[in-house]
């Protein structure tokens, strides 16, 4: 397979995992009936733009709901709005939080204090809710949220240890925001949880920090994340992590007497969808699995040997994985995970003959500056390095300083879908052609 033929079917690949798990396609059937009296919608998150569309729609149109019965307030990253009537859309910070993400979590909350007994609270959340629903813990002022963040995702944590500290930090995270309805006033309402999951595992509490279920993590646990990460953090944050005020709400808490919670995406969705793909083109697909997790140099070197062993297999295949890498930034690039293990697997496979593959996002970005314009991750194939020698470019280098993004700009191999208005995690597939 030429290697532009191979980028055109990597290509398809990435956008049939993106189209099924679009909130048009997996939030309809997921949608509850209208209660007797309001919809209150509250969205968080890459996708909640478009989820908060497709819920006004189906109520508004295909259910001929009155408007002045649904109303409420979708945050999602920059770049990432949609159109809608009733419902409020603001664009805030990712994935470093923002005065926009603040001003519009006060208002979430102040629509959750009001709702009532007959409402229905329908929260609608996806990867990326960690950063847009910021409300401080205690005197945490916005600055120290947003340095912590940056050190975090420098370190190399999991995306799980990160928002076990996000979660004691927040009035809102870690089953917070179904503590605020449940003590509303005139409530409590009935609360469903409409979730597009963009972590390894699936886990409920993981997804966007959980706001709306009980949380595993505690307040000691946040505290040894930091310890085994060596962050040194001001003493507002340390003063939030020491205080039990800001425990987070566990399982058998009457909190989660009225709610519900259901994921109507996968990130195992997206793989099979790309798997099929890859199955019609007449490719063997092997699907390495959805929780692939670990620094992303590491992962590229276990996939290019496997790569060079089903080289000698007789058999074109397709390697797919999801998940989400880390890297461990050491020096003073720009990138992501999915560049990053792009560059590294490029290295690890020395131009090695019939092998091309695609590292990217399912959101649209991967790491880089909070733009909606950041690439989504890169392409290589058996040319990489030679295209690379032949301009001057050493590929070592660049992966020494965390600069994929500089070099697969220069290379003009990135994948710049822009932003897809959905969320579940990476999605790497390397195609061997013998």
């Amino acid at each position: 397979m030429p290697p532009a033929e191979a980028r055109s079917l990597l290509l398809r690949l990435y956008e049939a995992a993106v189209a099924a798990a679009h909130p048009s396609t997996c939030l309809p059937p997921a949608l509850p009936t209208t209660p007797a009296g309001r919809i209150l919608v509250l969205a968080a998150g890459k996708a909640a733009g478009a989820m908060a569309e497709v819920a006004e729609g189906h109520y508004l149109d295909t259910l001929g709901l009155a408007p002045e019965r649904i109303h409420g307030i979708a945050v999602t990253r920059t770049g990432y709005g949609r159109p809608t009537c009733r419902i409020k859309l603001i664009e805030a910070g990712h994935p470093l939080p923002d005065q926009a993400g603040i001003d519009a979590t006060e208002r979430t909350l102040k629509l959750a204090d009001a709702v009532e007994q007959d409402d229905l609270v329908l929260v609608l959340i996806s990867g990326g809710a960690s950063a847009n629903w910021i409300a401080p813990a205690g005197d945490v002022l916005l600055a120290d949220k947003r340095k912590l963040t940056s050190a975090l995702l420098a370190s190399g944590a999991a995306i799980g240890e990160i928002n076990a500290v996000r979660k004691h930090l927040s009035h809102i995270k870690g089953g917070k925001l179904a503590a605020r309805i449940a003590r509303a006033k005139n409530g409590p309402a009935r609360l469903v949880t409409l979730a597009i999951s963009d972590v390894a595992g699936d886990d409920p509490s993981a997804i966007g920090s959980g706001p709306t279920v009980p949380d595993p993590t505690t307040l000691a646990d946040a505290r040894a994340i930091l310890a085994r990460y060596h962050i040194d953090v001001p003493a507002s944050i340390a003063a939030a992590l020491a205080d039990p005020k800001n425990e987070t709400p566990k399982r058998g808490d009457g909190a989660f007497a009225r709610t519900s919670f259901e994921i109507v995406a996968r990130p195992s969705q997206a793989l099979v969808a790309a798997s099929a793909v890859a199955r019609a083109a007449g490719l063997t697909s092997i699907v390495i699995g959805d929780r692939v997790e670990g620094e992303a140099r590491a992962v590229a070197d276990l996939h290019a040997a496997h790569a060079r062993k089903l080289a000698h297999s007789g058999n074109p295949t397709a390697l797919i994985s999801g998940g989400e890498l880390t890297v461990t930034l050491k020096g003073s690039g720009r990138g992501g995970p999915n560049q990053e293990y792009a560059l590294a697997l490029a290295l690890a496979l020395g131009g090695a003959p019939g092998i091309a593959a695609l590292a990217a996002d399912t959101d649209g970005t991967d790491g880089g500056g909070g733009r909606p314009t950041d690439p989504a991750g890169a392409f290589i194939d058996e040319t990489t390095l030679s295209r690379a020698a032949a301009i001057g470019l050493d590929p070592a280098r660049f992966l020494a300083d965390n600069d994929s993004t500089g070099f697969f700009e220069r290379m003009g191999d990135l994948l710049t879908p822009g932003p897809t208005c959905t969320n579940v995690n990476d999605l790497r597939v390397v195609l061997v052609d013998t």
